[in-house]
């Protein structure tokens, strides 16, 4: 079996949950998710299964979408409703200025990991140093939140979608804003409703997988790989340059249009592999990367 299952997983599971229970499952021990998600949040979960899990660091790159609530007013050791309350004070916002601290977030923004992360430290992941009552200091990282926007705004709770690049931590935007809003917050609900081109509407339950597997009509819910891949702009390649390309051989090619980095690699109208195009000798050229067949 190859290819990806857009899953829907559920609240309480890990994402290595996931992947192990689907390893019993289908008997397969070549198995790897596409992002982690919190064990409390909900969502697509891309899993990659035999020769596709060769695919999933061109997949890590891609967008993610959430909808997220944050409670304003309380804070939390965790940043989320499972830790303990640090603190609580009055709210005074509207809509108006939540919509105004939301623009200040749009855009590449640094963040400092939280403690409770997978983030490794010294061997160590800091959420295991964290359940020891640890601090330590964390580097902040760039990323970038492509859009925010306010779904729903009562009782100090507010609802919003974002669109963000990979290593977004949602729990440390809602703290982030919290301290914008100068009352404080914590996310109290996640839910990831796109990753890359996989879309909640299309994910498939826990039940549903475990049903079709019964029914033996598993194919139905399989990915081809390069429909996974398919951010990536695609090439083709002439029949007679496959077994070079196959090789490992850099290949100089006339492209079309301008091509910078990935792209999928066809010929025969047969997928075959990821390249990557780079310029060498002032000439594109495609150079191999991994292979699918």
């Amino acid at each position: 079996m190859d290819g990806i299952i857009n899953v829907l997983k559920p609240p309480g599971m890990t994402s290595h949950d996931v992947v192990a229970y689907l390893r019993r499952l289908f008997r397969i021990k070549k198995i790897g998710h596409g992002g982690t998600l919190d064990p409390a949040a909900a969502g697509v979960l891309p899993l990659f299964i035999g020769r596709a899990t060769k695919a999933i660091e061109f997949f890590s790159e891609t967008d993610k979408e959430y909808v997220a609530e944050m409670v304003l007013g309380i804070t939390t050791d965790t940043g989320d409703s499972e830790g303990n309350i640090l603190s609580t004070r009055q709210v005074n916002v509207d809509i108006d200025r939540i919509n105004h601290v939301f623009t200040k977030f749009v855009g590449k923004i640094e963040q400092i990991p939280p403690m409770y992360s997978a983030v490794h430290y010294h061997g160590k992941k800091l959420y295991e140093l964290a359940r020891h009552g640890m601090t330590v200091e964390r580097k902040p990282r760039t990323v970038e939140i492509k859009s925010l926007e306010l779904i729903y705004f009562k009782d100090n709770i507010v609802t919003f979608r974002t669109t963000c690049s990979k290593g977004t931590y949602i729990r440390t935007l809602c703290e982030d804003i919290g301290q914008h809003l100068e009352c404080g917050a914590f996310l109290s609900c996640l839910v990831r409703t796109r990753a890359g081109l996989f879309y909640i509407d299309k994910s498939y339950t826990i039940e549903e997988i475990q049903q079709n597997v019964s029914n033996n009509a598993m194919d139905k819910m399989i990915i081809p790989i390069d429909e996974g891949m398919a951010h990536l702009p695609a090439i083709e390649l002439p029949a007679m340059e496959k077994n070079n390309f196959s090789r490992g051989r850099v290949l100089y090619y006339d492209f079309d249009h301008e091509l910078n980095g990935f792209v999928r690699v066809y010929s025969g109208g047969i997928f075959i592999g990821i390249a990557k195009v780079e310029i060498q000798n002032q000439k594109s050229c495609i150079r191999l990367v991994k292979t699918f067949f």
